[in-house]
C-alpha cells in the first residue's frame, strides 16, 4: 500500500468557531493523514495531506465544494513552493512572466536557506543562478543551504574572503555531489584560460551550479539564460534595483 502527498488550500469568508476542526474531522473519517497545516498568508489555510488513495481527496474535494465558509483554491500533488509555504506560512514570491524567477528580500532569509537547501537535495545536473547586490547575503544563504541540504560546497571563484580563481580543483572537491559556487562577474572579467578550462568542465558536470551575479555571467561567457533551471533575486528590499554598473568595476581594478 503506497501512500502519496497531496498539498490542499483553501481560503477562509468566514472563520466561524470550530471550522478546523470540521475540515480536520472531514478527513479523519476519511482516513486522510494531515502531516503539516498552517496558515499561509492571510485568510488562506495551507494543508500537507497524505493517503494510500486518490479517489478519497477527489471525493474530498467535491464535498468541501459544498461548504460556503470556504473556497478550495489549490487540491493537487505537493510541489517544493507548496511545501515552504506550509512550513512558512507565507508563498516565494515568483515572476509572472518568467515562472522560473523567485524573488526574496533580505528578511526572508530563512525561507531562502530553505529553498536552497530543498534545491541543493535534488541528484543530477541543475545550474541556479542568483542575483542581487554586494553583501546582500548571496554566498553566504548558498553555504547555509548547503549545509542544510548536507552537502559539501566547492568555490570555484568567490568573492567572500577576497576574489578567489581557481585554475583547478582537488580530487575531493570535484565531486558532483558537491554544491558548486561560481562568481559570475569573478570568472569573466578576471578569468584566465585555466580558470575557464576549469569553469567549462565544472558547468559539464552533473551536479548543481549556483552562479552569483548570472546576467554578467551570460553576457560574458557562451552560456545563455536557457542553460539557467532557475534564477533566484535577493534585494535588501523589495524597491532595491539591481544595477551591477555600480559595482563590476571593483572586481577589475586591481588587473
Amino acid at each position: 500500500m503506497e501512500y502519496k502527498q497531496w498539498y490542499m488550500e483553501y481560503k477562509i469568508h468566514k472563520n466561524r468557531p470550530g471550522l478546523l476542526g470540521d475540515i480536520a474531522s472531514m478527513l479523519g473519517m476519511l482516513e486522510v493523514n494531515i502531516l503539516t497545516i498552517n496558515g499561509v498568508e492571510g485568510k488562506t489555510r495551507g494543508m500537507l495531506l497524505e493517503t494510500s488513495d486518490d479517489e478519497k481527496i477527489m471525493l474530498m474535494g467535491e464535498m468541501l465544494k459544498k461548504v460556503d465558509n470556504i473556497t478550495v483554491t489549490a487540491l493537487r500533488s505537493p510541489r517544493l513552493v507548496d511545501k515552504l509555504a506550509v512550513r512558512h506560512g507565507r508563498y516565494i514570491d515568483r515572476d509572472s512572466d518568467d515562472r522560473k524567477t523567485f524573488r526574496f528580500t533580505r528578511d526572508e532569509l530563512g525561507l531562502l536557506v530553505d529553498f536552497l537547501g530543498e534545491l541543493f537535495k535534488r541528484e543530477g545536473n541543475q545550474v541556479i543562478g542568483l542575483r542581487g547586490m554586494p553583501r546582500v547575503g548571496k554566498t553566504e544563504s548558498i553555504i547555509a543551504g548547503s549545509v542544510c541540504a548536507q552537502k559539501r560546497w566547492t568555490f570555484v571563484s568567490s568573492t567572500l574572503l577576497r576574489q578567489t580563481v581557481r585554475s583547478q580543483l582537488a580530487e575531493d572537491e570535484m565531486n558532483p555531489h558537491n554544491v558548486f559556487i561560481i562568481d559570475g562577474i569573478v570568472s569573466t572579467i578576471r578569468s584566465n584560460e585555466k580558470h575557464y578550462n576549469l569553469l567549462q568542465q565544472v558547468m559539464g558536470m552533473p551536479s548543481t551550479k549556483v552562479i552569483e551575479h548570472p546576467d554578467i555571467f551570460v553576457r560574458e561567457s557562451e552560456y545563455t539564460f536557457d542553460d539557467f533551471d532557475i534564477i533566484i533575486e535577493l534585494r535588501n528590499n523589495p524597491a532595491e534595483e539591481i544595477l551591477y554598473d555600480s559595482f563590476t568595476t571593483s572586481y577589475s581594478d586591481d588587473l
